[in-house]
């Protein structure tokens, strides 16, 4: 899997219609969610019509990308479920299976249990704030030959230009977006403060003035990019509305020097984030 950026999709309906109506030549893979948040007895009949719905919604004969999530650790239930995707995977239901918001833990032992290369990839939060999976799921993506797909790394927008120099914002002012809320409570409670905030932006803008003009978003989604074990950088865009796509190809032509690692460095040292997976859990722990 190459390391690239990746659309997020509004819901399964758009994806389906954009690759029916898509006259791109390029090879358009539909990546979709099975979420089980409340319980459930996994059975082949209630795996099978899971992937089936997904199928169907997607206006294919197959799933390219299946990723799961499960809620409850302490129910082992989501390795009879894994098992059955696989299942279903070697019938030609999946493509390939990924994770979605699991822990190094049980990422290593879902990979452990199941062999080497029926996991591709887990979906994760990833960002110049959020450096959990640099914290042991780093060491378990190296031993199953893993990828990251890595979402937050703009932090809902706030790792961009448009916030640089400005005040903070106001948490319950209705102006923001539920993704900037969560976002700006991560920066605020877990990470730093808002100054400390301003510096890294500030840092990240000079970075890009460096190559040329480039975005603090670039800058920010290059640093991600440049970890070995992320497979791609998920930017929620959304389509024929807000899209960026000439601004986001940009990532691709430069990279970062060990100058401008340096400067970064200089910064996220003097935060909490190399502490937020003490406090907050590791990966996907927000969601449980």
């Amino acid at each position: 899997m190459h390391r690239r950026i990746t659309t997020a999709a509004q819901n399964l309906y758009s994806q389906g219609h954009f690759r029916r109506n898509s006259a791109s030549e390029r090879i358009i893979v539909g990546a979709t969610k099975w979420c089980v948040f409340q319980p459930v007895e996994p059975t082949r009949a209630v795996v099978e019509a899971a992937i089936q719905d997904r199928i169907e919604r997607m206006q294919s004969d197959h799933v390219d990308l299946l990723q799961f999530h499960w809620q409850d650790y302490s129910n082992k239930g989501y390795m009879n479920a894994l098992e059955i995707l696989h299942d279903l995977q070697t019938e030609g239901l999946i493509t390939a299976i990924g994770l979605c918001n699991f822990d190094a833990i049980r990422t290593d032992e879902i990979c452990t249990q199941l062999g080497p290369g029926v996991i591709v990839s887990n979906q994760v939060q990833f960002s110049l704030i959020d450096t959990r999976p640099l914290h042991g799921m780093s060491d378990v993506c190296e031993r199953h030959d893993l990828k990251l797909l890595t979402y937050g790394t703009l932090c809902g927008g706030f790792l961009t230009d448009r916030w640089l120099g400005r005040s903070v914002p106001d948490l319950y002012s209705g102006k923001l977006t539920p993704s900037q809320r969560k976002y700006l409570d991560m920066i605020l409670k877990a990470w730093g403060t808002w100054e400390l905030f301003q510096s890294l932006l500030g840092v990240l803008r000079v970075i890009g003035d460096r190559h040329g003009g480039l975005s603090i978003a670039n800058i920010s989604t290059r640093w991600v990019l440049d970890h070995p074990f992320v497979g791609a950088v998920i930017v929620g865009t959304r389509l024929g509305i807000s899209e960026h796509l000439d601004e986001n190809y940009k990532v691709y032509g430069f990279n970062l020097t060990e100058e401008d690692n340096a400067e970064i460095e200089a910064v996220l040292i003097r935060s909490n984030g190399r502490r937020i997976i003490t406090t907050i859990g590791d990966c996907g722990a927000e969601y449980r």
